[in-house]
């Protein structure tokens, strides 16, 4: 039995859902999204959203809770939006935008320039006597992690001095380093 799938979805206000064969699409003050469903029925009922599967087989159990926590980021995303914060931990990392160009200094011979897309608003932040943060914040959910798992990938956290780029909150195991 999928305990998220039976849960109801509330709609807030200012949110509207339309569900049209197999794509249901949310449309909120930040935005517009759509998702292709299949193997589930989805019902909007005064302010609440709903999602049955047809049987219990093993597929179904799994579309069941995919679809609503799929749906649920879609509401949450259009009415309150996502953000990621990234943080530059090295000696010399430094980060800084302009428009939708992200540009990482990360201790290579070049900096590195990445385009990020529209969707996502990018800001970045450096204090003195702080690492530089990256912000990114978005309606869309799979698109802020997508992106945030990009700019990780460039310089990844070390385990023994923990240098690199990690999520703000994100614990590193740090290994011992040589025993003399």
């Amino acid at each position: 039995m999928s305990r998220i799938g039976n849960s109801p979805i509330s709609i807030p206000e200012g949110v509207t859902v339309e569900v049209n064969e197999n794509i249901v699409t949310v449309k909120g003050k930040l935005g517009e999204l759509s998702q292709e469903f299949s193997n589930v029925e989805i019902k909007v009922e005064d302010g609440t959203l709903n999602i049955t599967r047809p049987s219990d087989s093993k597929t179904h159990k799994a579309k069941h809770g995919l679809y609503r926590a799929l749906i649920n980021n879609m509401v949450a995303g259009v009415s309150q939006g996502w953000t990621k914060e990234l943080e530059l931990v090295g000696v010399g990392y430094r980060a800084s935008n302009q428009g939708q160009k992200l540009d990482l200094a990360l201790g290579f011979s070049h900096n590195i320039v990445m385009d990020i897309a529209p969707e996502v608003k990018i800001e970045t932040v450096s204090e003195k006597g702080k690492n530089p943060r990256v912000k990114l914040t978005s309606h869309d959910k799979q698109l802020v992690g997508a992106v945030a798992a990009k700019i990780r990938s460039f310089r990844k956290p070390e385990p023994y001095k923990g240098k690199g780029i990690k999520f703000v909150g994100e614990q590193i195991r740090r290994k011992a380093g040589k025993s003399a």
